[in-house]
């Protein structure tokens, strides 16, 4: 028998806000000229670096970081699961 999978497309907020329950997060790549236009910082990035931006599961930026170790880390540190977004 043929299983039916739902793919849901517009996922609200809340929805992701209870994803994971609070221990889910992705790390995001970034040009420093997105990091600067997305993420409002008290002195800008310098150009053409790449940025590293942890991420709760519901999208609310947790750390920057010039290095994907370092983001993992914070991870780590926060007890967060990392998932893998494409």
């Amino acid at each position: 028998m043929e299983q039916k999978i739902e793919v849901k497309k517009d996922i609200s907020t809340d929805e992701l806000e209870q994803l994971g329950g609070g221990e889910l997060a992705y790390i995001k790549t970034l040009s420093s000229e997105e990091a600067n236009e997305i993420y409002p910082l008290d002195d800008s990035l310098p150009e053409g670096i790449s940025i590293y931006a942890l991420h709760a599961a519901d999208g609310t930026p947790i750390a920057l970081t010039d290095s994907m170790q370092a983001a993992l880390g914070q991870a780590l540190d926060d007890e967060l699961e990392v998932a893998s977004v494409h």
